[in-house]
């Protein structure tokens, strides 16, 4: 088996992957795949087509995929707790991290909160922005006035 061959087995493999996955993990390798496979094909050294393989995949990865995940994740639809980021609760409970205690309601549901901030001890009746998500507990932070 020449190298043109390999370096195209190798691209096909990359596309099949791709196919498979959805994942957008090998395109960019099948990029890469198809030029080391055109530098055999035209006689280059096996170094300078795997110099290309590697070049041209991170290029295509470097460049190209920031775009490619925007566009395929376009129409992504947030989970129920993701979609609580940036919105406001009411603290339930006293929230103490040195305690590990506290809670909120949003949206009508109670969870367990944490600040994002150590040492601050935020009372009962406090309005808190949820600013992440740590496992089950919503990490808040109190909503300064304006």
């Amino acid at each position: 088996m020449n190298l043109t061959t390999i370096w195209l087995v190798v691209f096909v493999a990359c596309i099949v992957i791709e196919i498979i996955t959805l994942g957008l993990t090998t395109i960019w390798f099948a990029g890469g795949a198809l030029i080391a496979a055109a530098g055999a094909a035209l006689g280059a050294p096996l170094w300078l087509q795997a110099a290309l393989f590697v070049t041209v995949s991170l290029v295509l990865l470097y460049f190209t995929r920031p775009i490619a995940v925007k566009y395929f994740n376009k129409d992504r639809v947030k989970t129920n707790a993701e979609s609580l980021v940036g919105k406001q609760a009411i603290v339930t409970s006293e929230i103490d991290n040195l305690q590990g205690i506290g809670q909120v309601t949003v949206g009508g549901q109670e969870w367990s909160a944490r600040s994002t901030a150590e040492g601050v001890t935020l009372p009962v009746g406090s309005v808190v922005i949820i600013r992440a998500i740590s496992g089950v507990k919503l990490m808040v932070e109190e909503k300064t006035q304006q």
